[in-house]
């Protein structure tokens, strides 16, 4: 399974009823890519209070790379992309992306 984390730092300008849309969006892209697991989004709640401005994310798994890819190359992930970029602080800059390969444990 390979994890993608994605951390943004939003706009100030941007509402959370905005924010909230563009990751009802996110959610939609579940049902048009196989391979995605998973979609969990929203905003930090977090009692360490360390995000540097990060203040929302979303993590999707997938079952491999390639179901990766597939959704990189999307056509509605690459206009929410988009629209991350659009709303972020300093556009790209305001944006981490990881990928995070997770091994299954013997059980």
């Amino acid at each position: 399974m390979i994890r993608h984390i994605v951390l943004v730092k939003f706009n100030s300008d941007i509402s959370e009823a905005q924010i909230a849309d563009i990751f009802a969006e996110l959610h939609e892209i579940k049902a048009q890519i196989p391979g995605v697991l998973n979609i969990t989004a929203g905003r930090s709640e977090s009692p360490e209070q360390i995000e540097r401005g990060y203040m929302h994310g979303f993590v999707v798994d997938f079952t491999d790379w390639e179901a990766l890819q597939t959704y990189q190359d999307h056509p509605d992930h690459k206009a929410l992309g988009g629209k991350l970029v659009a709303n972020a602080v300093g556009g790209i800059d305001g944006i981490l992306v990881f990928d995070l390969p997770i091994k299954e444990e013997a059980a």
